[in-house]
């Protein structure tokens, strides 16, 4: 159990480093059409410590266990480890088309194959899975809900901001897009 908790420690501070790496490193530039945004960038930076913080501090105060069982840490800590990889494996893959802030680039195109074949947001998708992934290591429900509802409710409204602007830039090509895949859950949402 001793080396489950390192990882977990190491994790979430990898989760914290590469955050603040892509809020720093992946903004717009200059010649970019910024003015999408609509401040969500800003909630999702309240929204996703909040639900860290208090997640955690509920585990302290509640007792409210979704399992007696440990394997729970260990699907946790698993669910954290995927989310953290395969943001990073995605955001690699959009290249200079990601961006922190809701922002279309100059020569910017819809991405549809690997993850983008199935989801439209799937870096958000793996950012809720790290989320989610601390409620279940935390084994909580209280803390499970803290974990997954504000960050789930943040990128809610971000994905509805995006994708107006999306839709204003590629119209009719996006409306299809969007007709063919799912937000955040392949085949379900």
């Amino acid at each position: 159990m001793h080396l489950l908790q390192v990882l977990f420690t190491l994790s979430m501070v990898a989760w914290f480093l590469t955050e603040i790496l892509y809020k720093n490193m992946l903004k717009s530039g200059k010649e970019d059409r910024k003015d999408k945004d609509k401040s969500t960038l800003n909630i999702l930076w309240m929204a996703i410590p909040f639900s860290i913080a208090a997640s955690v501090t509920i585990s302290y105060i509640t007792k409210f266990p979704i399992t007696e069982g440990v394997w729970i840490l260990y699907a946790g800590e698993a669910f954290i480890l995927i989310g953290i990889v395969f943001r990073f494996i995605i955001i690699r893959s959009l290249g200079k088309y990601f961006t922190v802030d809701v922002t279309i680039k100059q020569d910017h195109k819809i991405k549809k194959n690997g993850f983008y074949r199935y989801l439209r947001h799937p870096s958000y998708t793996f950012s809720i899975l790290t989320s989610s992934g601390l409620g279940f290591y935390l084994n909580n429900w209280a803390s499970l809900s803290l974990a997954f509802l504000p960050p789930f409710i943040a990128f809610t409204y971000r994905i509805k901001i995006e994708e107006q602007a999306l839709v204003e830039q590629f119209g009719e090509e996006y409306v299809e897009y969007r007709k063919n895949t799912k937000k955040l859950i392949p085949f379900i949402y």
